[in-house]
């Protein structure tokens, strides 16, 4: 089933239970969507890592946002967007822990035969390719840095 029948789905759930604050962040991911759907130059459909591209970029916005409302002490506004990406977090794959990154990296330095932090480059353009959507790019990119320096 497609993501946007998935949440069309939800959406019906969410208004059938008048819960508002779902039926909120359901409708912003389908508006993200749809909005890719119709982009210059889209044919319509978009493709399942368009849709988890989307999802992520949705996720990380929530999660920045949710970081700057607690530090301003507006804890109902932090809890608003934590909801959200709870809600967003239900149609992302399954994210990668720490140990599980690292040891798909270290197959990713052994197979581009990276030698030291000069070949951050390389591991990094090999690596968010094969670990899209499934780790946060950050993340990544501070578990390359420490793996090429030791």
């Amino acid at each position: 089933m497609s993501l946007k029948l998935q949440i069309d789905g939800d959406i019906k759930k969410a208004m059938l239970a008048k819960n508002k604050e779902e039926l909120d962040a359901l409708r912003s991911i389908k508006s993200m969507i749809l909005l890719a759907e119709t982009d210059k130059g889209s044919s319509g459909e978009i493709a399942a890592d368009v849709e988890n591209k989307i999802l992520m970029k949705a996720a990380k916005q929530r999660k920045e946002s949710a970081e700057i409302f607690a530090k301003e002490g507006r804890p109902e506004l932090a809890q608003k967007e934590n909801f959200q990406l709870d809600i967003i977090s239900r149609y992302l794959p399954k994210q990668l822990n720490e140990e599980e990154i690292a040891a798909e990296l270290k197959k990713i330095i052994e197979q581009t035969g990276a030698k030291g932090p000069q070949d951050m480059g390389k591991v990094m353009g090999v690596a968010t390719k094969q670990l899209a959507g499934k780790a946060d790019g950050k993340v990544i990119s501070e578990l390359v840095k420490k793996l090429l320096a030791s």
